[in-house]
C-alpha cells in the first residue's frame, strides 16, 4: 500500500499535487477501458478497480445505470463486494482506482466500508465543468469532492495523462442518451 509519507508530490499553482505513480496509471487505464465498455453497453463512462495491497486486482465494475437504477455505480459496487469477501483490515489496505472521482453516495460507501485509498483520472470539478460546457443540466446530487464526505480520506487524482481520453468517452455519451 502506497502510504501519504510513501507518494511523491510537486507543487502546482501553489498547492500541493501527488504525483500518479506508473502503477497507478496502468490500474488507471484499466478503468478508463471499464468505462469505455460501458459506453459500448450504451451506459454512462465509468469503470473502477479494487487492488489488493499486494497489487492484485480484486473487482472491477462499471456504471450500470442505462437500465433506470442510478444507483448501480462500480465504485458502490466495489463496497458493497469489499464489505462482503474482505476482514476490514484488508478493505484498509486495498486501493480503489476509478475513471472518475467518487459521487457523495459512492463517497460515503467507500467511507461506511472503511476502503483505502481512492485514485481518479479525472475529477468531479473537471466532469462538471465538462457537462456545463455541453449544456447539460446538473443532476440531482451536488457533486462533492470526496473529502468533504470523507475528511479523512486518501485521495490521488486526477491524472492529467488521461483527461483528454476520458472527457472524450463523456461527450460521446451524449449521443447515447
Amino acid at each position: 500500500m502506497v502510504t501519504p509519507a510513501d507518494r511523491s508530490h510537486m507543487v502546482i499553482g501553489g498547492s500541493m499535487a501527488f504525483v500518479i505513480t506508473e502503477t497507478d496509471r496502468t490500474h488507471l487505464r484499466r478503468c478508463v477501458d471499464l468505462a469505455r465498455e460501458a459506453l459500448e453497453h450504451g451506459d454512462e463512462p465509468f469503470g473502477s478497480v479494487l487492488v489488493g495491497a499486494d497489487g492484485t486486482e480484486l473487482f472491477a465494475d462499471h456504471n450500470h445505470v442505462a437500465g433506470g437504477d442510478h444507483t448501480q455505480h462500480p465504485e458502490f459496487a466495489i463496497a458493497r463486494w469489499a464489505a462482503q469477501h474482505l476482514r476490514p483490515d484488508q478493505r484498509a489496505t486495498a486501493t480503489v482506482y476509478t475513471s472518475g472521482e467518487h459521487c457523495p453516495m459512492c463517497s460515503a460507501a467507500h467511507g461506511w466500508v472503511g476502503l483505502g485509498r481512492i485514485v481518479y483520472a479525472t475529477s468531479s470539478a473537471q466532469l462538471t465543468a465538462w457537462q456545463a460546457e455541453w449544456g447539460l443540466t446538473p443532476g440531482p446530487v451536488r457533486p462533492l469532492a470526496i473529502t468533504d464526505v470523507v475528511p479523512d480520506a486518501v485521495v490521488d487524482g486526477p491524472d492529467p495523462d488521461l483527461a483528454d481520453e476520458v472527457r472524450e468517452l463523456h461527450r460521446r455519451s451524449l449521443h447515447t442518451r
